[in-house]
C-alpha cells in the first residue's frame, strides 16, 4: 500500500483559523470532513489517516508554528518511515493569483518561512508542495498585516470551490501520480 504524509502548513489558535496563512489547516479539515475522518492530538501536531483505494495518506496539521513546521514533519515522516518524496505540503502563495494552484515535485522556500523550515529540517528542497494562491494585494510593507488577515468578503464567497479544487488535487496526487496531478491541476 502507497502511502503519504500530506501536511498542511498553518499556525495553531483560534485567532489564526480564519487566515490567509492558515489555508493548508483549512484544506486538511476540508479534506477530513468530506472523508469522515477527524484528527486527534499526536506529537507535534494534529494527525487523521484517510484510506483513499488502495493508498494510506496521514493528514497533519502541525502545531509548531509555521516557522518551525518542518521539526513536526521531520519527527512524522521519521515515525512512519517514508521519504520526502512521500511528502506533499500544503501552503499559502503570494505570487500566485488567489484560487490558483501550483503542484511542483520541488523547489526553492520562495520566502516562505514554514517551506524554509521543512528544507533546513529535511536537509534538502526535493519534495512535493502544493502552493494555494492567496494573491498579493496589500500596499507596500504590509505583507504580514495580509498574510495574518481574514479572507476578505469576495474571497470567501469563492473559498470552498477553491479549497474543493485543492483536495481533488491531493487525490490526483496520490491515486495518479505528480506529474498527472501537475497536467490536471497547474493549469485550471
Amino acid at each position: 500500500m502507497r502511502r503519504f504524509l500530506i501536511t498542511g502548513l498553518g499556525n495553531p489558535g483560534s485567532e489564526y483559523s480564519e487566515t490567509r496563512h492558515n489555508i493548508g489547516f483549512k484544506v486538511l479539515d476540508s479534506l477530513a470532513k468530506e472523508s469522515g475522518i477527524s484528527f486527534s492530538s499526536s506529537r507535534y501536531g494534529d494527525l487523521a489517516e484517510l484510506s483513499l483505494k488502495g493508498r494510506k495518506l496521514f493528514l497533519l496539521k502541525p502545531n509548531t508554528y509555521m516557522n518551525l513546521s518542518g521539526k513536526a514533519v521531520r519527527f512524522h515522516l521519521n515515525t512512519l518511515k517514508l521519504t520526502p518524496q512521500e511528502l506533499l505540503v500544503v501552503t499559502d502563495e503570494l505570487a500566485l493569483p488567489y484560487g490558483k494552484l501550483r503542484l511542483k515535485s520541488k523547489g526553492s522556500d520562495g520566502g516562505h518561512n514554514g517551506l524554509k523550515s521543512l528544507i533546513a529540517e529535511l536537509s534538502t528542497s526535493d519534495f512535493p508542495r502544493l502552493r494555494f494562491g492567496i494573491s498579493n494585494e496589500f500596499q507596500k510593507g504590509r505583507q504580514v498585516d495580509y498574510v495574518l488577515g481574514l479572507w476578505d468578503e469576495t474571497e470567501l464567497k469563492d473559498l470552498p470551490q477553491h479549497i474543493q479544487k485543492c483536495s481533488d488535487c491531493i487525490k490526483s496526487f496520490a491515486l495518479e501520480g505528480i506529474s498527472n496531478a501537475m497536467n490536471t491541476y497547474n493549469s485550471k
